[in-house]
């Protein structure tokens, strides 16, 4: 079984079901007021992201690898009577169509260091000109915290990272910070994170 799968295959959902906290704290400058933005989660697990974009509005699809976590996604989004889209693919290999998307949101998206580079082609291709990326990810120096994240280096990311890779984007903020995190029982405590927000270069 897809670990992912059996993580989520629990009763209840393993990051809970309230949406991170760095995307709602932003959630209304990444959405633009636009009316009815499409807005894509990356590795959106059981559906606790893009069920609240949603619910501002947004046209949401939620991705991931697992195909149980994405059935309860739509099983959240039900519950709050809203519309999601769902898509199984696995990020190392998916190609996404070509200026798509208003946002794309990446909250703790771990995947190894080499099939990274392939991901963030893919986000700048599918962003429409003018579109935001945020992103939420453990770092390096949550290794040993025990509160959340990978167990090992080369799954974390680092501000350095995101600015060479988006060097051409407009970056409105880039932070590594150490900040208390409960999102059901997958992360409890304190998590050291980065947190970047860019926008795609208008086209021309």
């Amino acid at each position: 079984m897809n670990p992912w799968d059996e993580r989520y295959s629990k009763d209840d959902y393993h990051y809970g079901t309230q949406p991170n906290d760095f995307l709602k704290a932003n959630a209304t400058t990444l959405l633009s007021d636009q009316n009815s933005p499409q807005v894509l989660c990356l590795a959106d697990g059981e559906g606790r992201n893009s069920v609240y974009l949603a619910e501002l509005g947004a046209q949401a699809t939620a991705v991931d690898i697992s195909l149980v976590g994405l059935e309860k996604a739509k099983q959240l989004a039900a519950q709050r009577k809203v519309s999601l889209t769902t898509l199984h693919a696995d990020l190392s290999t998916h190609r996404f169509p070509s200026n798509t998307y208003d946002a794309v949101v990446m909250i703790f998206c771990h995947m190894p260091s080499a099939s990274r580079p392939f991901l963030y082609e893919q986000i700048k291709n599918t962003l429409k000109p003018g579109g935001r990326l945020l992103v939420e990810c453990y770092n390096e120096a949550q290794l040993g915290r025990g509160t959340g994240g990978p167990p090992v280096a080369d799954l974390m990311l680092s501000l350095e990272e995101l600015k060479h890779e988006f060097s051409a984007f407009d970056v409105q903020h880039a932070l590594d910070v150490v900040r208390p995190i409960h999102e059901g029982q997958g992360h409890t405590g304190e998590g050291s994170v980065c947190q970047f927000i860019a926008v795609k270069p208008d086209a021309g």
